[in-house]
């Protein structure tokens, strides 16, 4: 059987591109675009991975990834971040918060790949 993911983006495109790239290698995809509603989804879905947007409608990512680590059920669960925001203090204190990886985007389906791949599977 293969792993689950649910992936919290609210760009269709990059939903769009990151369901193909890991349905079609054998994961399951759970997507949703609501940061005020996101650690509901995750706590009903209890995902091996995480794939975090940062900006999001409602609250961000690093709310929402502060949450995950504190959750009991979530914590140990691998995040990671996908934004459009590359800059150094972004990436710190997503990593401060305890993501376990930060891909800015634009990114290629091989780095997605190799990057879950690695979360779940070290």
């Amino acid at each position: 059987m293969g792993k689950t993911v649910v992936l919290v983006e609210d760009e269709p495109n990059i939903i769009e591109a990151i369901s193909f790239i890991l349905s079609r290698d054998g994961w399951t995809v759970h997507t949703h675009s609501n940061g005020d509603t996101a650690l509901a989804v995750l706590e009903t879905r209890a995902p091996d991975l995480i794939v975090l947007d940062v900006m999001l409608p409602g609250r961000s990512g690093l709310e929402i990834l502060s949450d995950i680590r504190a959750h009991t059920a979530l914590a140990q669960t691998p995040v990671m971040m996908l934004t459009a925001r590359g800059q150094t203090k972004d990436r710190e204190r997503a990593l401060e918060l305890g993501a376990n990886r930060y891909m800015t985007k634009p990114f290629s389906n091989a780095e997605v790949l190799v990057a879950v791949r690695e979360l779940v599977d070290p």
